[in-house]
C-alpha cells in the first residue's frame, strides 16, 4: 500500500500494455485517481479490491475513480460476475466503503479499552454474541496488526504531531501494540496469545500493555448493550456519510459488502438494515447522547 510504488508499477504498464488494455489495482485504501496520475489515459485505470483470502472471499469491491471510464468499470463489473464474486461499485475515497466503514467501528472498540476494567476479550464476546463472525481483536490479529499500523504511518497517525486535534485517536495503543511486535497470528500473538495456531487466549503482556492508556477519569466498565451500541452506531453512521459522499450506490450495497467480506450476520442484515430496522430516530438519539460523552 505504498502510492510510488503503485504510480511506478502503472507508468511501467501503461507502457508495456496495448492502450485498450484496463489497468486495474487491488489496493485496499489508496486512491485510484492517484495512482492514474501515472498512466497517459486515467480513463483505463480501474480499482478491484479483491478481499483476502481472494479464493476464498466472494467480495469484489470495484473502484471508480473520477476520471475511470465507463469501458473500464463495465469490465471490471463483467469480470467479476465470470469469476462468480459478489461484486459491488464504489466510489474512490481513502478505503472504498469497506474499509472506511472499518475505521470508525474500530476507533470505538480501540476507545472501549481506556475503561479500567474492559480487555479486548469483553469487547470481542458482545460483537460475536450480536453475530460477528470474529470480534475486532481477534479479526486485527487475523489481518495482521502491522498492517493497520503501517497504514497509520503512511498517513502521519503515528507520529502525534501529524494528527488533527479535534479528532479522538484512540489506535495509540494499538500502535504500542505493533512495535512491540505482536503483529498477530502469523507470529503467535497479538491481542491475543496463540499458543496452538488460531486459538487465541487473553496475555497477561497485553492486559499489562493496556494499562498503561487507562483513563481513570471513565466509568470503570462498559455494559454490553453500550458496547454493541458504540461499535455498530458508529459502523452504521460512517455507512450514511458513505451515502452521503455518493461512494456506494445506495444503503443495500453497503450490506452486501459487509454481510459477505466483514463476517457481519447475514441474518440482521447488513448495518444499514439494522439501523433501519431499529428505527433511525431511535440511532440519532443513541449517537447524540455518546457524542454528548465524548464530543
Amino acid at each position: 500500500e505504498d502510492m510510488d510504488v503503485k504510480r511506478a508499477t502503472f507508468a511501467a504498464l501503461d507502457g508495456a500494455c496495448k492502450p485498450s488494455a484496463i489497468l486495474a489495482s487491488n489496493t485496499s485504501t489508496l486512491s485510484i485517481d492517484g495512482i492514474a496520475e501515472a498512466v497517459a489515459d486515467p480513463s483505463r485505470v480501474v480499482g478491484m479490491h479483491f478481499f483476502s483470502p481472494a479464493n476464498v472471499m466472494r467480495l469484489l469491491e470495484n473502484v471508480r475513480g473520477a476520471r475511470t471510464g465507463a469501458v473500464a468499470v463495465a469490465t471490471a463489473m463483467a469480470m467479476g460476475k465470470k469469476l462468480k464474486k459478489t461484486t459491488v461499485l464504489a466510489g474512490d475515497d481513502f478505503g472504498f466503503i469497506g474499509n472506511r466503514m472499518l475505521e470508525p467501528y474500530g476507533r470505538e472498540c480501540l476507545a472501549m479499552l481506556r475503561h479500567a476494567e474492559m480487555a479486548p476479550k469483553d469487547v470481542d464476546a458482545v460483537l460475536t454474541k450480536f453475530g460477528m463472525a470474529m470480534g475486532f481483536f481477534a479479526m486485527c490479529d487475523l489481518a495482521g496488526n502491522d498492517i493497520g499500523y503501517a497504514v497509520r504511518t503512511s498517513l502521519g497517525l503515528t507520529d502525534p504531531s501529524g494528527r488533527d486535534p479535534s479528532v479522538e485517536y484512540s489506535a495509540d495503543v494499538a500502535d504500542e501494540l505493533a512495535r512491540a511486535g505482536r503483529f498477530g497470528q502469523k507470529v503467535g500473538k497479538g491481542w491475543y496469545l496463540y499458543e496452538t495456531p488460531r486459538v487465541p487466549s487473553p496475555d497477561p503482556d497485553v492486559d499489562s500493555l493496556i494499562a498503561g492508556f487507562k483513563d481513570a477519569s471513565l466509568a470503570q466498565t462498559v455494559s454490553a448493550d453500550d458496547v454493541r451500541d458504540r461499535a455498530m452506531l458508529a459502523l452504521a453512521n460512517e455507512g450514511f456519510r458513505v451515502l452521503e459522499e455518493r461512494l456506494a450506490l445506495r444503503p443495500s450495497d453497503i450490506d452486501v459488502v459487509w454481510t459477505s467480506g466483514y463476517g457481519f450476520p447475514r441474518h440482521v442484515g447488513g448495518p444499514m438494515h439494522w439501523a433501519e430496522a431499529r428505527g433511525l430516530a431511535e440511532v440519532r438519539d443513541r449517537l447524540v447522547g455518546f457524542a454528548a460523552e465524548r464530543p
